[in-house]
């Protein structure tokens, strides 16, 4: 990796640190509000303009990763890679930040709201730092061959792998919520940000999580990226 690379790769990095402290500020802020005995499930009812706003938080937030790795690199390939690497170190040093100013999550296993969009993500902490340690490690792997010049092996492959590994992960934080939700909801109504739906998701406790879901879907970007290592070591007659 020639140094440019690790030039935007550091200036990257950095980047999504300041966010991360951005993130953790905004979410201490809010848990003096409505937690100043300290955070726990069932969740404090927020006002619906509270609800919305969060939402359209977090969406910003991946406009700015977006816009930055578009920025930073040079090809589809490299601003994907930079766009999961920030993402990845990003949501590794919220955890940090809370964890060193408010002495929060007790523990890795304890359960946070991840996401908000399209519907609440829960799940222990250790889950999404699980999954940015594996994106910031495949966006290395991808620049590596990418800054060798050499046309990517198998990269449509790869990529179809790393989406249904998501999806299965993507499933094991929303299938908890959705189940509860849907007693109350339709789908259609869940996305309609009002105090009816927002004080029924309110009263949510996660009581499981399926770590076979999840940990199939890690297994299958692990495998997938293992198979795209492979088949571009692999010389080229």
């Amino acid at each position: 990796m020639n140094k440019s690379v690790l030039n935007k790769y550091l200036w990257f990095a950095f980047f999504a640190i300041a966010m991360a402290f951005l993130e953790s500020a905004v979410v201490i802020y809010l848990r003096k509000l409505y937690y100043p005995e300290g955070f726990s499930f069932p969740l404090n009812p927020i006002d619906s303009l509270i609800g919305i706003t969060e939402i359209l938080r977090e969406a910003a937030t991946l406009i700015m990763l977006i816009s930055i790795a578009i920025l930073v690199g040079k090809s589809r390939v490299e601003r994907f890679a930079y766009f999961i690497f920030g993402f990845g170190v990003w949501d590794i040093f919220y955890y940090v930040f809370l964890k060193a100013i408010i002495s929060w999550p007790e523990s890795l296993l304890t359960w946070d709201i991840l996401f908000l969009i399209p519907f609440t993500w829960t799940g222990p902490v250790i889950t999404p730092i699980i999954n940015s340690l594996t994106m910031i490690i495949i966006s290395l792997i991808l620049v590596y061959f990418k800054n060798k010049n050499i046309k990517l092996v198998s990269f449509k492959f790869f990529i179809y792998l790393l989406i249904i590994g998501s999806l299965f992960i993507l499933a094991a934080y929303l299938e908890e919520y959705l189940q509860y939700m849907r007693q109350e909801f339709s789908i259609f109504q869940m996305m309609s940000i009002n105090d009816k739906v927002i004080k029924y998701a309110s009263e949510f406790i996660p009581q499981s999580f399926n770590w076979f879901l999840f940990l199939s879907g890690v297994t299958i970007q692990v495998f997938g990226t293992g198979i795209f290592i492979r088949k571009n070591l692999k010389p080229i007659n």
